[in-house]
Parts: structure tokens; C-alpha cells; sequence
């Protein structure tokens, strides 16, 4: 690639679990404008427009086209991502290459979703098997309750843990005004909610948002002209694992996940040996609570079986010495179309120090973002403030 690539816009919507009386181009252009706006562009500085969400939970069909007149899309050129989970860290990828090619000078990423208008789980369900899955199967939690008694079985993490993990990141929400979930909980109030499939609970899953995440990528000589703090996307790395009932052998050494692909990829590539100490903040696509624990050890954060115990150690906490998801995380906002563009949105914003209110309490100097989605697909980015 001829130049590198940065981050020099943010735009975010207040999310939430409906909004009845703006139809899906309304909700996208606010990300737009907000993002345009802190990039100090105009929609004529854009040369492609790359979007994304998950057409099957809306029911729409070609919707790129269906949202010109409110994305800026028309007479540009662009892409329509549509990859599940990991469809809002893939457009900042496909982003990065336009623009890391040379084949445009600026980008303007969208990841947006509006699930009032369609029953996601409804949506997912369909994937499995007829015949055989899908009387057993329900949606997404199925698969996330797999992991989550897995973890829980090779490491001895106790259900608690979960109840922890979720009431540190509504305490992180509360904090961000962009989240969707923003009630704080305590540990036994997480503890006291009604079960939905062991071991998680209605509070250790995450909810169906709505809402959009717009980002403004540049190559290196436009972006110091456009913003005085650019924020760098070092490295990505994708990996497609399909592990789904080997889940107890997920172990360190044992069979690679798409996580431990990536983590391998991105810090041998950067030379990055203590991961927790070189990189500051951690945004994780952690869509149950259980997640954090078991992906802190399956990217290569740290050591098997001891994920959960740096949570209770309060190690991932906003004023820990290794935050995860500071913003709340997936656990409190899930728009899907947007959700891993909020990731890299949001540990952008650390770097930047523009977090406000939940910003984290260390110096931020590398970050790293993480989209995860159907079939075990991770996507993960790593972040700074520098070229260094």
C-alpha cells in the first residue's frame, strides 16, 4: 500500500431502542453531518462513500441505493459491506483500502442499523438447519451461551464474574451519552436478573439498538492539513474460524480461534510482546459478558484462565490499568449495522482524548478495536495517536 491512513472525522447518533418518526436516512445523515462536521468537510471533500448494515433484519434490498440522497453516495464511488456481526469493522477495512491504494484521497464510512423496523432474532434464527438446528436454536444467544459455559468449564470463572463485567460496563455507559443502556447496575442487581439461557442473563446479553456511526478516513498528507489529531489505523487482520463445538479446547495452544489468529497477526506484526502494557485501551465487540473474559486470553492478552481474574482484579475497569470497552461496550449499545464502528469510533475518540466523561484515566498511545459476527468472523484494528 502507498500511503497510510487516518482517522479524521467521528460522527455519532444517540442511540437507543426506537425512534419511530425518523425513517433510516434521517438516522445515517445525523452520523454524517456530526462526522463531516468534526472533520471540518463538506460532503463535495468526499471522494467514495462505504456503507453497511444487515439488509436482513430490515428486510430492505439494496439499500445503498435507497439512501443516496442522505449518504452522498450518488455520483461517487463506493461499496455496500454486509458481513453480519463484523459489518461495521469490515467498512472501516474496505476504507482503509481505498484509501491506503490511492484510489481516493478521503472516504466516508457508514454503519448504521434500525432494528424497530425488523425482529433480528427472528432473522438469525433462520440461518440454522430446519430440519435439525434451528428447534434448538435461538438467534444469536444460542451460540453465545455455548461460549460462555465453555469458558466457564475450562477456566473455573464463576458466574459472578459475568455480573461484574456487565455492571462495570453500565457504569461506563452511564457516562457516555451516545449509549443506548445507560441505567447503572450493581453486581447483585446483575446477579437478580431473570435468566434467558444459563448462564446469561437478561442483563449479560446485549440489546438491539438503533443507530449510526459515520467515519472519515484520509491518506497521510490530506489528514495532517484536516485535523490536528489524526488517529492512525496501524495494522487490521480478519480471520474466519469456524470452532462452534470445539469451544472446550479454545484453550491457549490447543485449536486457534479467530481471535488468536488475529491477535497473532497484529502484534507480531508490530513487534508488540506485552500487549496489556504497550496498548492502552481495548474497544471489544463483547456481545454477552462472558466474552471479555474468555477473548482477553483467546486474542493473546494475557495468559488461559486468567481473563476473569483481571476482572475482578478491576484490571479492565475505565480507571484500571487495562480498560475494556469504556464506552459500555456491545453489552449496552448494539446497532449491529454500526456496532464495530463504534468499536473503532470510540477507541478513536480515547486516543484523541475527546471521550469526555468516559474517558479513560491513563495517557492513551495505541488502542485496539475488534468486530466479531456469524460463524465465528473476527475483525480487529490496531490504533494510535502517532506514527511512531
Amino acid at each position: 500500500m502507498t500511503q497510510r491512513v487516518a482517522i479524521v472525522g467521528i460522527g455519532q447518533t444517540n442511540h437507543s431502542g426506537r425512534r419511530p418518526y425518523h425513517n433510516d436516512g434521517e438516522v445515517i445523515y445525523d452520523a454524517i453531518s456530526a462526522a463531516l462536521a468534526d472533520a471540518q468537510l463538506s460532503i463535495k471533500d468526499i471522494d467514495n462513500v462505504i456503507i453497511g448494515d444487515m439488509e436482513l433484519f430490515e428486510g430492505h434490498s439494496l439499500n445503498d441505493a435507497m439512501l443516496l440522497d442522505y449518504t452522498g453516495a450518488e455520483g461517487r464511488s463506493g461499496f455496500k459491506m454486509n458481513t453480519g456481526g463484523t459489518v461495521g469493522s469490515m467498512n472501516v477495512i474496505s476504507g482503509w483500502y481505498n484509501v491506503a491504494s490511492e484510489f481516493s484521497d478521503t472516504t466516508l464510512v457508514i454503519g448504521w442499523e434500525k432494528h424497530d423496523e425488523g425482529p433480528t432474532t427472528s432473522a438469525i434464527t433462520t440461518i440454522w438447519d430446519p430440519a435439525i438446528n434451528r428447534p434448538f436454536e435461538v438467534g444469536a444467544i444460542s451460540g453465545l451461551a455455548m461460549i460462555s459455559n465453555a469458558y466457564m468449564t475450562r477456566s473455573g470463572c464463576p458466574l459472578e464474574v459475568g455480573a461484574i463485567v456487565r455492571a462495570q460496563a453500565s457504569d461506563n455507559a452511564a457516562r457516555n451519552p451516545k449509549a443506548h443502556l445507560r441505567e447503572r447496575y450493581t453486581v447483585q442487581d446483575v446477579m437478580s436478573a431473570r435468566m434467558v439461557l444459563y448462564p446469561l442473563n437478561l442483563l449479560m446479553i446485549c440489546p438491539t439498538s438503533l443507530g449510526a456511526c459515520a467515519l472519515v478516513l484520509a491518506g497521510e498528507k490530506k489528514a495532517r492539513k484536516i485535523n490536528k489529531k489524526p488517529v492512525w489505523i496501524r495494522d487490521h487482520a480478519t480471520a474466519h474460524q469456524v470452532t462452534r463445538g470445539m469451544d472446550f479446547m479454545a484453550e491457549a495452544g490447543k485449536i486457534d480461534t479467530s481471535m488468536t489468529v488475529t491477535g497473532r497477526k497484529i502484534f507480531q506484526r508490530n513487534h508488540i510482546t506485552k500487549p496489556m502494557e504497550e496498548i492502552q485501551v481495548f474497544e471489544m465487540y463483547d456481545p454477552c459478558a462472558f466474552c471479555q473474559p474468555a477473548w482477553l486470553e483467546e486474542f493473546g492478552l494475557c495468559e488461559a484462565g486468567q481473563g476473569w481474574r483481571l476482572i475482578e482484579k478491576g484490571v479492565t475497569a475505565r480507571e484500571g490499568s487495562f480498560p475494556v470497552s469504556p464506552s459500555g461496550g456491545t453489552l449496552c449499545t448494539n446497532a449491529i449495522g454500526d456496532t464495530a464502528t463504534v468499536r473503532v469510533a470510540e477507541a478513536a475518540l480515547q486516543l484523541r482524548g475527546d471521550a469526555g466523561e468516559h474517558q479513560v484515566t491513563r495517557e492513551v498511545k495505541m488502542a485496539l478495536a475488534s468486530g466479531y459476527g456469524g460463524m465465528y468472523w473476527t475483525d480487529l484494528l490496531l490504533l494510535s495517536n502517532t506514527l511512531d
